[in-house]
Order: structure tokens, then sequence, then C-alpha cells
């Protein structure tokens, strides 16, 4: 019996970025990475924080409790999924290098990391007129310093530019109003929160921070990631996929599990 999985992709990229972990996963898994609203097949479709969340519904009404996998904007999707619909549809869930609320506020410091709430804010306005100058600094910024990925950063700076940047700055806008973290506590399912220990943008901090809300969650580092270690440590990322599926009992759920 294979296991579903269902990935979600980050803003500004494509479901082709975890082609690479499917074929590592092997026959064992069953894997889909649909392109997001406004990414590549999709860039006609209103990009919106609900939309991607309406598409995640739609593969996992299809499926058969999949394990949900979102990285980064795919996060956000996954976390909107469960706030729309909980987790009555999902046998496992996986978050990638995200945080629940990307601005910093008074009591919340666990967003991207040592940037204000202005400066964050104001990244919208430059998205279409300094698209060329953003890809250069997504690409640098998505692996750690140190690291030599594949894809390598030119081929990300060549998948960004082919991208267009006025269909992505809706979603990037929904993505900064965001405020998923009531959501968390609702995820009843086993939660696997992955974390880049060499992350630019989220602190190990938050990682810990949502698996101290969820029920059933853990986390799992990855000492020489940024925030892709999907890509960055490919086959660490795919070993701790198969421990958490055999630690959870996920390749034959229990139905009578609890959800919300």
């Amino acid at each position: 019996m294979t296991i579903p999985v269902l990935f979600l992709h980050g803003w500004a990229m494509n479901g082709a970025m975890f082609k690479d972990t499917a074929q590592r996963l092997g026959a064992e898994y069953d894997c889909y990475a649909p392109d997001l609203p406004g990414h590549g097949g999709r860039l006609a479709d209103e990009a919106s924080l609900d939309a991607c969340a309406a598409v995640a519904k739609r593969w996992i009404d299809s499926l058969d409790r999949p394990i949900l996998a979102g990285w980064s904007l795919g996060a956000g999707a996954a976390w909107r999924y469960v706030a729309r619909h909980g987790t009555a549809g999902l046998r496992g869930l996986i978050t990638i290098d995200m945080s629940p609320r990307m601005l910093p506020k008074e009591d919340w410091d666990l967003g991207l990391i040592g940037q204000s709430a202005e400066a964050i804010l104001a990244t919208s306005g430059k998205i279409v007129p300094q698209w060329p100058r953003m890809a250069s600094s997504i690409a640098r910024n998505m692996y750690a310093l140190s690291s030599d990925p594949v894809p390598s950063r030119e081929d990300i700076v060549d998948l960004l530019l082919a991208q267009d940047p006025a269909r992505l700055r809706p979603l990037w806008n929904d993505l900064v109003a965001m405020d998923e973290r009531e959501t968390i506590a609702k995820i009843a399912v086993p939660y696997l929160v992955c974390s880049g220990a060499r992350s630019r943008l989220y602190s190990q901090d938050a990682a810990h921070w949502i698996a101290s809300q969820a029920k059933r969650a853990r986390v799992e580092s990855f000492a020489f990631s940024g925030h892709s270690p999907h890509l960055e440590e490919p086959e660490a990322f795919c070993d701790a996929i198969r421990r958490f599926v055999a630690a959870e009992g996920l390749s034959t759920p229990n139905q009578d599990q609890e959800v919300t």
C-alpha cells in the first residue's frame, strides 16, 4: 500500500521543487506536487492564500487521507486549509521552515528574522519594479551560505525571472497579513515541523513554538540547511519523512484517531 503525500511549494517557486524528493522517497510513496495559483501552470489563476488552500482541498478530497507537506508559502496554505477544514482529511502534516506569522509585534518575535514590520510591509511595493534584484536576493536567502544545492542559485534566479511578479504580489500581501497562530492548536494529526538550522528567514525557535502548540508535533532540524532542507539535504529530508511515517504508523492510519 502506497502512502499519498501532497507537497505544496514555496512562494515564486513551482511543484517541480519536489520532483527529486518524490524520486528519492520511491515506490512506497505516491507523491503529488501541483503548481499553486499564480505559479507555473496556474499562472493565470487568482493568486491568494485562500485559493492555494482551495487547491490543496481539491487534491486532498481526491486522495486517501494524504500527508500534507508545505514549504514556506505551502506551509501557510496548509495551515489555512486546516483553519477552514480541520484535519479529518489528513493522516499527517509536515511544514518546512515557516512561521505562522511573518510580521513581528509586541508579543511576537518569531517572524522573519531581523526585519521590522515596516520593512516587511514595504517589500510589496518593490516586487514589480525591482523583481530582478529581488530574484537574486531570494535565490541567495533560500539556501544556507555554505550549501551547494540542486537546483543551483543561478537556476533559481532563472526560475524566478520567468515568473510574473504582478501575479505574485497579491499572494505576498496575503502571506504578510497571515496570522495562523491559533490554527496550530487545531492540528490533531501527527505533525513534523522541519527547520533549517542555518535558515536566514526563520529561527528554530519558531519551529519549537509550533511544536509546543500542536497536539502531536515534533521538530526535525537540518544542521546544514537554510530555508530549503528538501533541496539542501535531500536524503536527510526523505529519511526524516520515513522515520516520521514509521514512528506514527502512518502507512496504515487509524481511522478513529483524534481529528478536528
